[in-house]
């Protein structure tokens, strides 16, 4: 079987979302964190915000490559069992993704509107260029708060299984 877009994007994100679930229940277990506060640096988003943004840049690639609506989350996680429970949430719609969907999906032109810039992709460039760096980004903050927390994580508690 050929590498296809499907594989190139789907595998990868729901391996990195378990790592982050895996990442978050080390911070739990570590206890006196707050997932609303805990930032890295003043002018950064703290914790939380980085596991929405990861969740929502994953969720809205399979969402537009597999041709369905992106669901919507409210962002009102502040428990780290409320943010592994949107971890959760997220993998489940990505492993119910048709793989049959994304056929052709390289070729998909995506635009993303943001309130300063609109940005426009094909599917394949949207994916290497602009979904995985960004996920990957805000799971690697994420790790990084809790590990200048104090957490004891390390390199293989970021790759996984």
């Amino acid at each position: 079987m050929a590498f296809d877009i499907y594989d190139a994007s789907i595998p990868g994100l729901i391996h990195m979302l378990r790592s982050l679930s895996t990442i978050l229940a080390k911070g739990e277990a570590h206890g006196g964190i707050d997932p609303s506060e805990a930032r890295l640096a003043p002018d950064m988003l703290p914790l939380k915000a980085q596991v929405y943004i990861a969740t929502d840049g994953a969720k809205g690639c399979g969402a537009r490559l597999g041709g369905v609506d992106i669901p919507k989350y409210e962002d009102v996680e502040t428990s780290f069992a409320d943010l592994r429970a949107r971890v959760a949430k997220t993998i489940d719609f990505l492993t119910g993704l048709d793989r049959a969907a994304f056929a052709g999906a390289e070729n998909k032109h995506i635009v993303l509107k943001f309130p300063s810039t609109t940005l426009e992709y094909s599917g394949g460039d949207y994916v290497t260029r602009f979904v995985l760096p960004n996920v990957y980004f805000h799971i690697t903050t994420a790790y990084d708060i809790l590990r200048n927390k104090g957490v004891a994580l390390g390199k293989s508690d970021y790759l996984g299984g």
